[in-house]
């Protein structure tokens, strides 16, 4: 593995989410801030204006959870996947280069997230929500619909009616995966070996 060279000082980090890719800020690390991000699994940077260590998050309690790191090829920048616990800027926005609720990065991810946020709320008026209540058999059943619309749309219909059976179908299999506690990177898992495995 790649070790960051800190023998020119600060090195900047730059937080990517880790479900939706979306870039989440940019701060900087010296060694011992990469060092205690590494031991503690959450983002830990350097104040340039503070010159103090800071952990993203422990004043708003919207930290940045490690999930991997990357070190560039020459070691003199960081990458840092990690999953975010609220929104990252301190103006509140999803990310510090988002604006006015900009949900930056791939969509799929961010629908992740309001598929939680809509079965925390327990609103009776959420689709999300009545159908996380209505359980796995009526959720599978959905899935399966959505599935065969999706194909009568790949054979006979456009490609603006094929896109929307099948945002339609992952929205329910999203909401199959959450309410029988699969992750997406459970899936993202498994499909990685089944690459890593080809000849």
């Amino acid at each position: 593995m790649r070790e960051p060279d800190f023998s020119r000082g600060l090195l900047p980090a730059i937080i990517q989410d880790a479900a939706t890719h979306g870039v989440l800020m940019l701060g900087y690390m010296n060694e011992e801030a990469y060092r205690r991000t590494q031991e503690t699994g959450y983002v830990t940077l350097y104040s340039r204006r503070r010159q103090a260590l800071w952990v993203k998050g422990e004043t708003s309690g919207h930290y940045l959870k490690v999930v991997e790191i990357h070190i560039d090829c020459d070691g003199d920048s960081i990458l840092v996947r990690a999953i975010p616990a609220g929104p990252t800027c301190h103006l509140g926005s999803y990310s510090c280069f988002a604006e006015d609720g900009d949900l930056l990065g791939s969509f799929l991810g961010h629908l992740w997230r309001i598929i939680e946020v809509r079965a925390a709320e327990s609103s009776a008026a959420s689709y999300t929500y009545r159908l996380l209540s209505a359980g796995v058999p009526r959720i599978a059943q959905k899935v399966g619909e959505e599935a065969v619309e999706t194909l009568i749309a790949a054979l006979s219909q456009s490609k603006e009616r094929l896109s929307e059976e099948a945002a339609d179908l992952l929205y329910h299999l999203w909401v199959l995966l959450y309410a029988s506690g699969v992750q997406l990177s459970d899936v993202e898992a498994v499909l990685r070996r089944r690459h890593e495995r080809r000849p």
